[in-house]
């Protein structure tokens, strides 16, 4: 087992440790030498890295998706880790566990993919479950699909995190169907175990997570559609009207034409769909955000593109580390007495109002004492 591991990592520690190499640039300083800003990764995370000397030494001997032993010292730049390296060197394949560098479902696998088709065997639908078992059944797909991540990085990016995904909305799809008398929920688990599928194809995942030659020239829908239509073929009954339900829910599970899907939802099914693969995503980037932040302080994580927004971290926000909340004496009584400058200003403004702001001006004393209340005079 390697270590430490990325969320192991401390400011000023200075480590020797393997990682994989998960982007790789060649940049000039100022003064026109070259250096190398790397972003090194394992399972647990990644970690910005740079090398600024002695770097004509290495710089042909590694690339992308390689693995390499560094030693270096863990700072702290613009409120993260960031890794200087001092020496480094290529690892052959040998060498390393790949357990201990690619991000995996914390699932079983087999025990994910016995639950998958143990769903699909309980639909009642003798068309869709039978399309499904012929999908589930071809030994490359079922190879694939227990071991392929959701996405690239967004969310589920993980070994076994597409299985994990469908698995979720499965759950939601039973749980919403019966909420709404117009669902029909085995249409519905169709959509949701062939709308990601063409990413089985759409990904590489044996190393890094990247992009296939068919990934980039068509994307995982179209990659899905031809992947169902070929299936299809085998199943001459299949009815031309349902094939053409099944094929729209793959088409806009999207939801928007600006997000990817040639179409919208236009029926029921579809656009449950589309919402309940929405929000787990969405859940799933939120806490993988939250999870991963390696901002050093406060209590927002970096901003997430993806989502819009950075993310509250909800734990350090209740309980802030000690440091962060001096104590102060409390009274006799158990309560904590309020500074001497609060108490000041409290006692100005029940004084007059006027002066609550800036009981410390001189002015402000002299005016009080002309609008106060002055002597009585005698006999009156």
């Amino acid at each position: 087992m390697k270590s430490p591991y990325v969320n192991e990592l401390e400011p000023n520690q200075a480590i020797t440790a393997s990682f994989l190499v998960n982007a790789k640039e060649i940049r000039q300083k100022k003064s026109g030498e070259l250096y190398l800003s790397l972003m090194l990764g394992d399972r647990t995370g990644e970690v910005d890295a740079k090398m600024w000397d002695n770097v004509s030494e290495v710089i042909d001997s590694f690339d992308r998706d390689d693995f390499v032993k560094v030693k270096g010292l863990i700072q702290v730049f613009h409120n993260r880790p960031q890794l200087t390296i001092h020496k480094m060197r290529r690892m052959d394949d040998t060498e390393i566990d790949y357990a201990d560098y690619f991000p995996s479902s914390r699932r079983d696998a087999g025990e994910m993919w016995s639950e998958l088709c143990g769903l699909v065997g309980q639909m009642s639908n003798p068309h869709l479950k039978g399309l499904l078992q012929t999908v589930l059944g071809d030994p490359e797909i079922a190879a694939r699909y227990r071991r392929a991540p959701a996405a690239k990085q967004i969310h589920h990016a993980y070994l076994g995190g597409l299985l994990e995904h469908v698995l979720s909305l499965c759950t939601l799809a039973r749980l919403t169907a019966p909420h709404y008398p117009i669902v029909d929920c085995d249409l519905l688990l169709t959509g949701v175990v062939l709308h990601d599928i063409g990413k089985i194809y759409e990904l590489h995942y044996e190393r890094g997570f990247s992009y296939s030659t068919d990934g980039q020239l068509l994307g995982h829908i179209s990659i899905a559609m031809r992947m169902v239509g070929d299936k299809l073929r085998e199943l001459p009954d299949f009815p031309p009207l349902l094939r053409s339900l099944v094929e729209h829910m793959i088409l806009s599970h999207h939801g928007h034409l600006e997000f990817g899907s040639p179409k919208l939802p236009q029926f029921p099914e579809a656009l449950l769909l589309h919402y309940i693969d929405d929000m787990d995503s969405k859940m799933e980037c939120m806490r993988a955000l939250i999870e991963n932040d390696r901002q050093v302080e406060g209590c927002f994580t970096t901003y997430s593109g993806a989502l819009e927004r950075a993310a509250l971290k909800k734990d350090r926000y209740l309980n802030p580390p000690e440091e962060a909340r001096p104590p102060r004496p409390a009274s006799s009584n158990g309560t904590v007495p309020p500074t001497p400058a609060a108490a000041a200003a409290k006692s100005d403004a029940a004084a007059h109002p006027l002066f609550a702001s800036r009981p410390e001006s001189a002015f402000a004393g002299k005016l009080k004492q002309a609008l106060g209340p002055g002597e009585t005079e005698p006999g009156s």
